[in-house]
């Protein structure tokens, strides 16, 4: 069964016959004979009676009266599958860090909707770990997010360097330090993000060369760590890009490594990336790079 066939089945019910069926479509009768034969063969049944006017069977009738929902349904699926060549509808996965959820995204997403207005974007929210591990799992088509550890199975293409920052209230006693030393915050607790969080794993590291570790609060969600430095005597981890409000302030600490590569992380094996994908890459990019202007990253 294909289109053909049942639009020829609706033009004969319409004209009457098979030969002004034949006329309207501008067949020869013996195409639309063939075609009404195929469609009985297909489905086991007789859908005409045998005479010169084209009466319907028992079974016809009630073909009949589901062929324009059929073909409709034929042509919505014909479009889609178009739509779908063209790249014009889908869907994109991304993953992302979370500080990008407020500065950046948004504005992507407003140039990308302009072009591609019927591609459905869903924004997975989270750390590199659990980004990674969503990208392996094939529920992500690409993240925007550190490089994780030990997956050769993925690629990461670095796009700017976060800087680690360490943050206080206004009316905290480090705020009119000029710079601090990391064993000097060993006097306050450290607010910093989960344990599997890059920018926490790149603190241990730092802590590493002392015989002492610091006191931790872990915080999975790094945007609300301002909110605590407020309330409790700390310092807080948070990325460079996050923003801050007028209460709390960026101190100056001493790392061996303050920086950590963001990038794009995609499978190893992907080959061909379609045009969507590469147009909001290429929106993300150009933020991107509007953002490293606004808050200083590399």
């Amino acid at each position: 069964m294909d289109l053909k066939e049942l639009t020829t089945f609706r033009t004969i019910i319409q004209e009457g016959t098979f030969t002004k069926a034949a006329a309207k479509l501008n067949y020869a009768q013996s195409t639309v004979t063939n075609q009404v034969q195929r469609l009985e063969k297909e489905f086991g049944i007789k859908l005409f009676k045998r005479g010169w006017d084209a009466e319907l069977t028992a079974s016809g009738k009630i073909f009949a009266e589901e062929v324009d929902k059929l073909i409709h349904h034929w042509n919505y699926v014909l479009e889609q599958a178009k739509s779908l060549q063209k790249e014009e509808i889908g869907i994109l996965n991304i993953g992302v860090i979370e500080t990008l959820t407020a500065t950046v995204l948004p504005i992507v997403l407003h140039k990308f909707r302009e072009c591609r207005p019927n591609i459905t974007c869903n924004f997975v929210v989270g750390n590199t770990d659990s980004l990674s591990q969503a990208l392996l799992d094939n529920s992500l088509d690409f993240a925007v997010c550190g490089e994780p550890y030990n997956l050769p199975s993925l690629h990461l293409e670095p796009l700017y360097n976060e800087k680690i920052s360490f943050i206080v209230s206004k009316d905290h006693a480090f705020a009119l330090k000029h710079t601090l030393s990391l064993e000097e915050l060993y006097e306050y607790p450290l607010i910093v993000g989960g344990k599997n969080c890059l920018y926490h794993m790149r603190l241990e590291k730092e802590f590493s060369r002392y015989s002492a570790k610091p006191f931790y609060y872990s915080v999975s969600q790094i945007s609300s760590i301002p909110s605590f430095v407020q309330e409790i005597p700390s310092v807080g981890v948070v990325p460079n890009s996050l923003p801050l409000s007028s209460d709390v302030v960026t101190i100056q600490v001493e790392m061996s490594d303050p920086y950590i590569p963001i990038g794009l992380l995609q499978k190893s094996s992907i080959e061909n990336i379609s045009s969507t994908r590469k147009l909001f890459l290429q929106y993300l990019k150009e933020e991107l790079l509007n953002l490293q202007g606004r808050v200083g990253l590399t």
